[in-house]
C-alpha cells in the first residue's frame, strides 16, 4: 500500500509502555503509518505544524497541558481518540466530538474496534476513500483477524461464509480466508444483506447465481439450505427478485 493511501498516526503519550503498545497496535495494521511518537503537547503541537497527521492517539494525563486542554486548542485537529487509564474524563472528551475513548491498558480488540470507528466516519464522508462509502453510511469493510495480523476485506468480495467449528472461513472469489470466530458472532458483523441459510452458511445475496427449495447456487458452487432456515430463505429470494 502506497504511503499516500495510508492513515498516518501520531502518538502522545508520556507513559513509554503506553505508547510503545500503541506503536505494536499501529504496526499490525497496513493502512495505518506512524508519523511519530511524543510524550507532551508541546512536542506534538510542532509535529502537526510539519506533518499531515490524520489520527491523533492523545493521552489526556500529561505534564504541563492535558490532552483536553490541546484537543481544545487546536483550530483544525485532526481525528483524536483519547487514551487514559481514568474513566472520569469520558463525558468531557465526547463534547470535543472524539472518535473514540480508549482505557488503558488498551486491548487489540478494542485498538480494532476504534479504527473500525474511524474508517466508518472517513468512509462516511468519502474523502479519500471512495470505493469504501457504502449507502446508508453503513461500513463497506470489515478487518478479520487471521495468521496473527488484521486483513481488510470488502464485504461485496465477500461469497459465502462457512463455519468449522471455533472458525469460519470466508470465501472470496480468488482466495479463502480463515478465522476464529463463532459464525453466530461472525453473522452480527456483516451488513442485511448477508444471508444465513443453514447452521453452517450465510451467503452474499447479491452473488446468488440460482437457486432452488433445497440449496443456492454461488460462482459454481452448490450450498445447501437447512430446513429450519427453508422458509424464511425462499421469502427473502423471492422479495428480493421482484424489486
Amino acid at each position: 500500500m502506497s504511503t499516500q493511501n495510508r492513515i498516518n498516526c501520531l502518538v502522545v503519550d508520556d507513559e513509554p509502555l503506553a505508547a510503545r503498545l500503541l506503536t505494536r497496535h499501529i504496526d499490525q495494521f497496513a493502512q495505518l503509518n506512524l508519523v511519530a511518537t511524543c510524550e507532551n503537547a508541546l512536542e506534538a503541537f510542532d509535529i502537526l505544524q510539519k506533518e499531515s497527521v490524520d489520527l491523533l492517539f492523545l493521552d489526556i494525563q500529561m505534564p504541563g497541558i492535558d490532552g483536553l486542554r490541546f484537543a481544545r486548542s487546536l483550530q483544525h485537529p485532526p481525528s483524536i481518540i483519547f487514551t487514559t487509564a481514568y474513566r472520569d474524563y469520558a463525558v468531557e472528551s465526547y463534547e470535543l466530538d472524539v472518535v473514540d475513548y480508549l482505557l488503558k491498558p488498551i486491548t487489540i480488540d478494542r485498538f480494532l474496534k476504534s479504527i473500525t470507528k474511524y474508517l466508518g466516519r472517513t468512509s462516511n464522508r468519502a474523502r479519500e476513500y471512495p470505493k469504501e462509502t457504502a449507502t446508508d453510511g453503513e461500513a463497506s469493510f470489515m478487518y478479520v483477524n487471521t495468521n496473527r495480523k488484521f486483513v481488510k476485506i470488502q464485504f461485496d468480495d465477500v461469497l459465502y461464509v462457512e463455519s468449522l467449528k471455533d472458525y469460519v472461513k470466508i470465501h472470496l472469489r480468488d482466495q479463502d480466508i480463515l478465522t476464529k470466530e463463532k459464525i453466530s458472532e461472525f453473522e452480527q458483523k456483516l451488513p442485511v444483506y448477508f444471508l444465513r441459510i443453514h447452521r453452517s452458511y450465510i451467503v452474499n445475496s447479491n452473488k446468488v447465481s440460482a437457486y432452488t427449495m433445497h440449496d443456492i447456487e454461488i460462482d459454481g458452487k452448490e450450498i445447501p439450505i437447512g430446513v429450519s432456515y427453508k422458509k424464511e430463505v425462499v421469502k427473502f429470494l423471492r422479495q428480493t427478485s421482484t424489486r
